[in-house]
């Protein structure tokens, strides 16, 4: 009887917290593409617990859109007005020409792209909120509004610019940052075993692959501070205080929602106020659509290939799809394709060519034998959260360092897409579809994936709940990120030391040429 009344003055308790903050205002400003995919599982989970939206996006957004159920939108001129989508179809083109590079330059050759992008990002992004901040109309609207809370996605700095000129608490739903990874950040990163984003290392180096990360560390310091920082140093001077720079903002916020599971990552130091949500988006897989279930039937016993790669890049180079197209028809697979353009003229009966797939529901049937995906973070949560080996065509940004570490983990097998062959392209994936240790690995990351005491949507919940009930939690918030650079490293303290080390030194010394000069003079005088 006692542990009927624990339980229940439990669920009390917590039922009592969930209401003190039930009906809270959120502030939302969301990064469009794939970034919007996860932000929206979050919205309308907290949309189901009482909480009111508002969302911040552009009036010509990709994804997110005007009239939503759960959400009010506020629209206003941002980042996606000036970039099309098959902007990233050009810069897909221009990494696989620096791809062609040798291993130990491709990377800073590819980063230098990256750089120009940033930078020219950047200075849009500071524009737009420069716009909004001049606009007294708009601000006002927002302080009227009074949020309780701003949720954001930081890869999109707008929302790290108004959630702290507003004073509000701040949650991020984040993976990537300014010009890196997000632990780069807020945590500690000794380079000697964390790789640097970008450089397609894993956390086991040699010495020339250290020198590696360590010469792109120092590259993205150059970055950040010589050509993000920049962009915002007018906004900063009218209206933040003095020495404000995008790093200080970022490190403001309260909680950190990090979109990674080491089950993926390589283990590194992390902070109190991160909590990791890695694979949230992920769900249990639904009945397919009629079509889908009878292609997926008839293939037989030898099963189905899936192929997607992701919302952004929406073609590959003529020769490469052909390339594709010749592989899978020499499969006794049948093939699910994600595919957009002009249909290649080696395309076997064996491959079903779709513009939109449900591409969870898909990798969940029992039919799926192999992925080929490019290494979004989101499909690689999906490929482990189902447990299906993959090929990665690697394309732009982190797909590298994400297929990378699925590769490590004996997950997968890469293929560079500027030196891709049919015959190349054939063995990987045949590889990939006879090696049975691929599947048990991926197999074995789903058990380590699933197997924990929350799920992560759950825990980006309670979290974000969390910080409206409690008006911040500053107190997870490490006093590291207020320290000078000489006092973070202790570089005054060292010098103290040294200095007396030497003094003591160069006493000693003193000293001793004293007492030896007395003894060799006494000894001379007594000759």
């Amino acid at each position: 009887m006692s542990n009927v009344i624990v339980v229940f003055l439990a669920a009390l308790g917590w039922l009592s917290q969930a209401t003190q903050c039930a009906g809270s205002r959120i502030l939302v400003v969301p990064l469009d593409g794939s970034h919007w995919i996860n932000m929206e599982v979050i919205l309308k989970e907290l949309h189901s617990r009482g909480h009111k939206l508002t969302v911040l996006h552009s009036s010509n957004s990709w994804y997110i859109p005007s009239n939503s159920t759960f959400y009010t939108s506020i629209t206003a001129t941002m980042f996606e007005d000036g970039v099309k989508k098959d902007y990233y179809n050009q810069v897909l083109l221009d990494v696989m020409e620096c791809r062609e590079s040798a291993g130990f330059l491709r990377s800073f050759y590819q980063q230098r792209l990256l750089t120009n992008m940033l930078a020219t990002g950047h200075k849009v992004l500071a524009e737009v909120a420069a716009t909004m901040f001049d606009d007294p109309g708009f601000m006002k609207r927002l302080r009227e509004a009074k949020f309780d809370l701003m949720l954001t996605d930081p890869g999109l700095t707008i929302g790290v610019l108004l959630g702290n000129y507003l004073k509000l608490p701040m949650v991020f739903n984040v993976r990537w940052i300014n010009n890196g990874e997000s632990h780069f950040a807020m945590a500690p990163s000794p380079i000697s075993y964390v790789p640097v984003p970008g450089s397609e290392l894993h956390d086991r180096m040699d010495f020339q692959e250290r020198l590696k990360n360590m010469l792109l560390y120092i590259y993205s310091l150059i970055e950040l501070y010589f050509y993000i920082n920049p962009a915002y140093s007018d906004l900063f001077k009218r209206y933040f205080p003095p020495k404000t720079d995008l790093m200080t903002l970022e490190q403001a916020a309260d909680i950190w929602l990090v979109r990674s599971d080491f089950v993926f990552e390589f283990p590194r130091p992390t902070m109190p106020n991160v909590v990791y949500i890695g694979g949230f988006q992920c769900e249990e897989a639904r009945p397919l659509p009629a079509d889908f279930e009878a292609f997926m039937r008839s293939s037989g016993e030898h099963g189905v290939v899936l192929m997607s790669l992701g919302t952004l890049v929406s073609a590959l180079p003529r020769r490469v799809t052909e390339s594709i197209a010749a592989a899978f028809a020499q499969l006794p697979q049948k093939v699910i394709w994600k595919f957009k353009g002009e249909k290649p003229s080696s395309l076997g009966d064996n491959t079903l060519l779709v513009d939109w797939l449900p591409q969870n529901d898909l990798l969940r049937h029992p039919k799926t034998r192999a992925f080929v995906a490019h290494g979004g973070t989101n499909g690689m949560y999906e490929a482990i959260f189902h447990g299906v080996p993959v090929l990665g065509l690697p394309l732009l940004f982190d797909q590298f360092d994400n297929l990378l570490r699925l590769k490590v983990r004996g997950g997968a097998r890469v293929v560079e897409v500027n030196s891709l062959t049919k015959e190349g392209f054939l063995e990987a994936l045949t590889d990939i579809l006879e090696t049975p240790t691929y599947r048990e690995n991926m197999r074995r990351l789903s058990r380590l994936h699933r197997d924990r005491p929350m799920p992560p949507l759950e825990s980006a919940i309670f979290w974000i709940e969390y910080v409206i009930r409690h008006k911040g939690a500053s107190h997870l918030r490490p006093v590291a990120y207020d320290l000078p650079w000489y006092s973070y490293f202790c570089a005054d303290v060292v010098l103290l030391i040294a200095a007396v080390v030497a003094i003591v030194a160069w006493a000693l010394v003193f000293i001793c040429k004293i007492v030896c000069c007395r003894r060799f003079g006494k000894k001379i005088k007594w000759e």
